[in-house]
């Protein structure tokens, strides 16, 4: 349902958190995954969440 590409899902959570979802919890809650998944997969390319921007910077 994600994608399994850092880079392609960097691009898909940016869009969903930036069009559809105030906060990575509620995107992670909506699509059933697990916070973790993500963050761990965008760190391996250096992105972290910045709840204040709402993205991964």
């Amino acid at each position: 349902m994600i994608p399994k590409d850092p880079v392609m899902l960097l691009s898909f959570v940016n869009l969903k958190l930036r069009d559809y979802y105030s906060s990575l919890s509620a995107l992670c809650e909506d699509l059933d995954i697990e916070e973790k998944e993500i963050t761990d997969k965008l760190e391996s390319i250096d992105y972290h969440y910045d709840s204040g921007k709402n993205q991964f910077v």
